[in-house]
């Protein structure tokens, strides 16, 4: 009879955690998602074709099979987005049949009720059309793909987080959630913001997205395209995103770790075409990837907290 070596076993043993933990997270995800459709009346899912945001509709669709989803998604468009991620939005809303709800930046602008920001970005745009969608909607839980290792305001936030009339989230006011128990009271005009995946980091979700076969826009993978250098970031070369003086446009291979606005995420160089070098690649980063590519999150120290604050995710 053959005897593993000791190399064999810790090998063994690692793969049998990974498994074990990916199942654990998934059921935890579904009874996050499971529990807020049976408490709340109106749910709806932030769905923006980012690869949190695309494995939180996959948990949600393993959650009521074979029945659909029962909740629209909800996107806030800033008119910065990538094409690619809207197109597969776009796909992904028509091949399961959802309703998706839209708020648009641009609208707001149009009408005067919002104004540019110097730095052109549009991301710190979104809280005011999103809250107004919510409320126009009457949506009593929203949920959000937000995960604990992608910053410090994210890692103190609750599951289930409770935002006021106004839509702010108070950091000092939070409820305890023992034994996977959940409150979701609310008064009228109040709702709950809901992350499933607050206990996933993004190896987790690489992993997942590995063994689970999960279709994602193609720019998350490794690609030629037209980039310039700001802030030590490569930016995308687009309408939203120019080059100033002095600033070179070169071609490189490179994907998108996040995908936010075109205007504020940076990508990084790769040479990760699949799913199996994109997991490779994560775990040996030793950067979060919205400290690594996202401007928007570069303005201060408490750049996040600020704007959850506020009523951002």
């Amino acid at each position: 009879m053959s005897t593993l070596t000791t190399a064999e076993v810790g090998s063994t043993a690692a793969e049998v955690g990974s498994l074990g933990l990916l199942d654990a997270l998934e059921a935890e995800s579904i009874h996050i998602i499971r529990e807020v459709v049976a408490e709340f009346e109106r749910p709806a899912m932030l769905f923006s074709g980012g690869k949190d945001s695309v494995v939180m509709l996959h948990l949600a669709a393993k959650a009521f099979w074979p029945g659909k989803i029962p909740f629209p998604v909800l996107h806030v468009d800033t008119g910065h987005n990538f094409p690619e991620v809207l197109d597969f939005r776009d796909r992904t809303v028509a091949r399961l049949g959802l309703k998706l709800v839209v708020g648009s930046v641009q609208e707001y602008i149009d009408r005067g009720e919002l104004q540019e920001r110097a730095d052109g970005t549009r991301n710190p745009l979104q809280t005011v059309p999103l809250l107004d969608t919510i409320a126009a909607n009457k949506f009593d839980a929203v949920f959000g793909g937000g995960r604990r290792d992608e910053d410090k305001a994210r890692a103190k936030e609750r599951i289930l987080s409770l935002r006021d009339e106004f839509g702010q989230w108070d950091p000092r006011n939070q409820r305890p959630e023992l034994w996977n128990l959940y409150n979701g009271r609310h008064t009228v005009g109040q709702h709950v913001r809901a992350f499933p995946i607050s206990n996933w980091t993004e190896l987790d979700i690489w992993r997942y997205i590995e063994r689970e076969g999960i279709e994602l826009p193609s720019i998350y993978y490794a690609h030629d395209r037209e980039v310039f250098q700001r802030d030590g970031m490569w930016r995308a070369v687009g309408e939203v995103s120019l080059p100033r003086e002095g600033e070179d446009v070169v071609v490189r291979t490179v994907r998108y770790r996040t995908v936010g606005d075109m205007s504020c995420t940076g990508a990084v160089l790769s040479d990760a075409f699949t799913v199996a070098d994109v997991v490779r690649e994560v775990a040996a980063s030793t950067l979060t990837e919205r400290g690594a590519t996202r401007a928007d999150d570069r303005i201060s120290e408490a750049a996040m907290e600020d704007r959850k604050k506020d009523g951002y995710f």
